[in-house]
């Protein structure tokens, strides 16, 4: 565990000279989606590896400051049918002082239009809601309703996710619907590498935006190895660029795909 963390801090310190973790996602589950599903009869096993570099070095709202944070989140995503996927979340937490604590649990259903009907476009829909520890996030039960629209072209691929988020109790219960867009903009360098970076922001209710400092908007530069059809490996460095955001983070999803 601590030689893959000194490996994350070393490339991130290699990166951190490039121009200056998001709260949607909670740094446990940096990913923007792409719309297609998992197959039917088949599952999904991924590990969710993000380290914070430099982050939050206070208690605030009486959270756990974020600097030197690891989470690693399992995912577990089985595909029905060619337009339905449930996937199911277990989250942890380490930090040098306390240790390992579990974090908290979300569900997520997704629906998708069938490659069968020839869109113009990739289109999905998921839907994740949970529970986290209220001394991990001051909104303890949480629900995101996260549209998916992606396409490739030629060699490029692009995909956008316009998220609204809501707490469903705790702290920010009562600031309604969130707008929390993610998208990604990769190019095939050549058939088993992919390069581009991903954007992730929260910027507050959809009924009027938070000031801009108080917003969290993350840049991600990130590569995709595309070694084999049941392997998923995307690795990428964080670079927060707003006073509300943890400001390096590194992260890794590895996944391997079983037919059950």
């Amino acid at each position: 565990m601590y030689s893959t963390r000194a490996t994350y801090i070393l490339v991130a310190i290699s990166i951190a000279t490039m121009p200056r973790a998001a709260w949607a996602q909670g740094n446990y589950e940096v990913q923007v989606y792409g719309s297609d599903l998992v197959p039917p009869h088949f599952t999904m096993v991924e590990l969710h590896s993000n380290f914070t570099v430099e982050g939050s070095k206070t208690t605030t709202d009486g959270t756990l400051p974020t600097e030197h944070q690891e989470h690693e989140t399992l995912e577990i995503t089985h595909g029905f049918n060619d337009w339905f996927e449930t996937g199911l979340y277990q989250f942890t937490n380490h930090q040098a002082d306390l240790g390992w604590m579990w974090v908290g649990t979300h569900i997520r259903p997704r629906f998708a239009v069938p490659e069968r009907y020839h869109l113009p476009v990739g289109i999905s829909i998921s839907n994740e809601i949970g529970y986290q520890r209220p001394r991990i996030s001051p909104d303890t039960w949480t629900w995101e309703c996260r549209p998916i629209v992606d396409k490739k072209l030629g060699r490029w691929y692009g995909s956008f996710n316009p998220t609204i988020d809501r707490s469903l109790h705790g702290l920010d219960a009562g600031r309604g619907f969130e707008f929390s867009p993610n998208f990604k903009l990769s190019y095939d360098v050549n058939p088993k590498i992919a390069a581009g970076f991903e954007y992730y922001g929260a910027l507050g209710p959809i009924t009027g935006f938070d000031p801009l400092r108080d917003q969290q908007q993350q840049i991600v530069p990130a590569i995709d190895l595309n070694l084999s059809p049941k392997f998923e490996f995307n690795f990428g460095v964080g670079v927060g660029v707003t006073h509300g955001t943890d400001h390096l983070l590194v992260k890794m999803i590895l996944g391997y795909r079983l037919k059950l």
